[in-house]
């Protein structure tokens, strides 16, 4: 596994843009898995459709080749060693975004998102930017 894949590209994937699923498709053969807080966030967006479950059942469909990391003690520790960080910094970004990051820091993942606004400021993530 190399790749830990952002909650961007899981949304753009699961509506179905062809340069999300073109990335996730490369990326998958070299291996690729998801934070708990990603499935979370994309679970979010299934619940607030008009029709939920047809979404979520689309959405376990795309979902269902990829590992799901959880959140353990070590990721914890990570995450507020680099909140630490950031707060002295002056550069906080949200929480689930922090719990992604250590997660794939954790993991020694790659991570792949276009956010790179906040994922940018932590120290030590590895991103991949694709251009979709």
């Amino acid at each position: 596994m190399t790749y830990l894949i952002d909650s961007d590209y899981l949304i753009d994937a699961l509506i179905g843009r062809p340069a999300a699923l073109a990335t996730l498709d490369l990326l998958t053969e070299q291996g690729t898995a998801i934070s708990i807080i990603s499935l979370g966030e994309v679970f979010e967006g299934a619940y607030s459709d008009p029709d939920p479950a047809e979404r979520v059942a689309r959405m376990r469909r795309v979902l269902g080749r990829f590992r799901i990391l959880s959140l353990t003690e070590p990721v914890m520790e990570r995450f507020a060693r680099i909140r630490a960080y950031l707060r002295r910094a002056g550069q906080l970004i949200p929480d689930l975004d922090l719990l992604i990051a250590a997660t794939a820091i954790h993991h020694g993942l790659q991570l792949v998102t276009r956010n790179l606004r906040h994922f940018g400021r932590i120290p030590g993530l590895s991103l991949y930017h694709a251009t979709s």
